[in-house]
């Protein structure tokens, strides 16, 4: 194995674009859905106006520019490359920080918040609340390698995001995600490395226990329905991921319009958008995402991380010791009371329930995202900058 670090640069050839369209222009479209909104699925019109914009309009040169001007690299861990976008800020004793998407996401999620944090000063905040910023791909997912065995879980990528920081140089760091980069943080925060000072995240994963039903606050009320609902009736993708990945990743891998609208739904359900997913994203940020899926042919791939790791996510784990902060979104499927986090956690320095956003915090709400964590991680900050000063 290498611990090489090499950059990589991101040059699609044309004729995968020429080719896109060409699927694109001969989709094979189902009928019209039976209901006039969204029960059974993203509608037919939605999905074809969102095609066709692709077709015609959207520009992928575009954003293949804006990746390779963040600076991209890739290194190999446990015989799998892994990309990664990697920006310093230009204060050098900023605080780095590993940032990890989830389904359906990719690094594009974060695309709004890397200035923000490397540069706060250019953005409305204080330079002593900079970041260096890394933000990898999980593995089967973007430009990082496909795992060609089993093995590649939650357990295994959190570990592998530490050898990542450390390969980079960073002896003090923190680590942050949401979704799938939730459940790949916990076992950082789990395993405790000398180097991790402290998490974030923005999904957690916390239920009342069966004593509490009764005496349940109106806050909490709407959170359990909101996640009997979710559970009830807006899983289904995960048990198709999670038990036959296989057989889904023909369809994906085949059809962009398949690709496009089994993302596209996701973003309708689950951000803070009214009923319309244009509230929340452009049509080229969503398609930006949906490319990270396309071109590296990732449908089968991505959803093999649920095979691998869905039940084991989401059963009973030890409690954790380390100082992890936690913003609630309120239009996350899941929004726990800190109570309920509190028999997980035993170390909760921060907890914000935030006044807007969902489940792609970062993309939807970037400048409130990067307020959370320059709120939350500020005392880090101040007593790195003490101890490097040499200061009681």
């Amino acid at each position: 194995m290498s611990a090489e670090v090499a950059p990589f640069r991101l040059a699609v050839d044309e004729a995968e674009l020429i080719e896109l369209r060409r699927r694109l222009t001969a989709t094979r479209w189902p009928e019209a859905e039976t209901v006039d909104d969204w029960s059974q699925g993203a509608p037919l019109a939605d999905v074809k106006a969102l095609c066709a914009y692709w077709r015609e309009h959207y520009d992928w040169r575009r954003c293949e520019s804006m990746l390779n001007g963040f600076g991209q690299f890739k290194t190999e861990i446990d015989g799998l490359r892994i990309h990664f976008l990697h920006v310093r800020s230009p204060h050098e004793d900023a605080l780095p920080i590993v940032l990890t998407h989830g389904w359906p996401g990719s690094v594009i999620e974060f695309h709004k918040a890397i200035a923000p944090l490397t540069e706060p000063e250019r953005h409305g905040g204080r330079a002593e609340d900079a970041f260096h910023v890394v933000v990898p791909s999980l593995p089967g997912y973007g430009f990082s390698d496909k795992p060609a065995h089993t093995g590649w879980n939650i357990p295994h990528i959190g570990p592998a995001w530490v050898e990542l920081m450390r390969r980079l140089g960073y002896a003090r760091w923190v680590a942050q995600g949401g979704d799938w980069g939730s459940a790949v943080t916990l076992p950082i925060a789990q395993m405790a490395p000398p180097e991790c000072l402290a998490v974030h995240l923005n999904m957690v994963l916390a239920r009342p226990i069966e004593s509490e039903l009764t005496t349940l606050t109106e806050r909490e009320k709407a959170a359990v329905a909101r996640m009997d609902r979710h559970f009830q009736d807006g899983t289904g993708y995960s048990k198709q991921q999670s038990t036959r990945p296989q057989t889904l990743g023909y369809g994906l891998a085949d059809s962009p319009a398949g690709q496009a609208a089994w993302i596209y739904e996701k973003y309708r359900e689950w951000a803070d958008c009214q009923g319309d997913p244009r509230n929340a994203f452009s049509l080229d940020e969503m398609l930006d995402n949906i490319m990270l899926y396309w071109l590296p042919g990732t449908g089968a791939s991505s959803a093999r991380l649920y095979w691998e790791s869905f039940e084991a996510s989401f059963g009973p784990r030890p409690t954790i010791a380390m100082p992890i902060g936690c913003s609630i979104f309120p239009e996350e499927t899941i929004r726990p009371s800190r109570h309920w986090a509190e028999r997980n956690f035993a170390n909760i320095f921060y907890w914000n329930d935030v006044e807007k956003g969902g489940h792609f915090a970062a993309f939807e709400q970037p400048d409130l995202f990067v307020r959370e964590l320059r709120d939350c991680f500020r005392p880090l900050h101040a007593e790195l900058r003490k101890s490097r000063d040499g200061r009681p």
